[in-house]
Parts: C-alpha cells; structure tokens; sequence
C-alpha cells in the first residue's frame, strides 16, 4: 500500500468516522473540509482504491467505497515516517493523542502498541 498524502488522510478520517459509502455521499461529507467539485472527488476516490488505500464494491449497481485499512494502521505508519524524520530514539507515547477526536482510549492503546512493537531501542 501507498502512504497517503495529507489530503488523502482528510478522505481515509471521513471513511473511517462514517463508514462506507457512495462518491456522492462521500462528497458531502468532504466537500466543505476540501472545497472540491463532484468529479474531482470521484476522481481522487478512484486514485484511492489505485493505491490500495480505499475499496470498491457494487452494492445493487452503486460503487460504495470504504477505508481498505485500518484507521491504526495508517496512522501508526504516519507516526512512525514522523519518528524517522524526526530522528527519535526510543518509545513514542501514544498517551500525547488522548485528546484526539479520532481515537478512542482503546485505539490510543493499540496505537502505542504498534509504534512500541519494535521501536528503534529493540532494533539495535
């Protein structure tokens, strides 16, 4: 998979705060974040699912999409490109996140968990 562009991340946080759903649907929910027209959401939402980012499925003939990976994931991959460009050694506190209004206080445990797995002290 792709990593997301930041703009890509605003998509994957409407997906995974509302679920699947239509191009349509999707543009309403984004388009008063992001400003876009109809087609240039289609059209990032099928780059999406290019990357492997979003799925595509036929639900009686309507394409509905939703986030392929999981919220966690994603933000664990981001976090942990952070560490590198920020050259952090050592444990990365999940704690800091609490007040998110993405994650709720068992996503902020698994994402301390995933970025703790084998941080760079185990590595060496």
């Amino acid at each position: 998979m792709t990593e997301p562009s930041d703009l890509e991340l605003e998509v994957l946080k409407a997906f995974w705060r509302d679920g699947a759903m239509s191009a349509r649907e999707a543009h309403s929910v984004i388009e008063p974040e992001l400003g876009w027209s109809g087609s240039t959401t289609r059209t990032v939402l099928e780059r999406m699912v290019g990357k492997g980012l979003l799925a595509r499925h036929s639900v009686h003939g309507l394409a509905v999409y939703e986030a392929k990976k999981a919220k966690i994931d994603v933000i664990g991959g981001v976090l942990n490109r952070l560490r590198g460009l920020l050259e952090i050694d050592g444990r990365l506190p999940a704690s800091a996140f609490s007040g998110s209004q993405i994650l709720s206080e068992t996503e902020i445990q698994e994402l301390e968990a995933l970025l703790n797995a084998a941080g760079p002290e185990d590595e060496a």
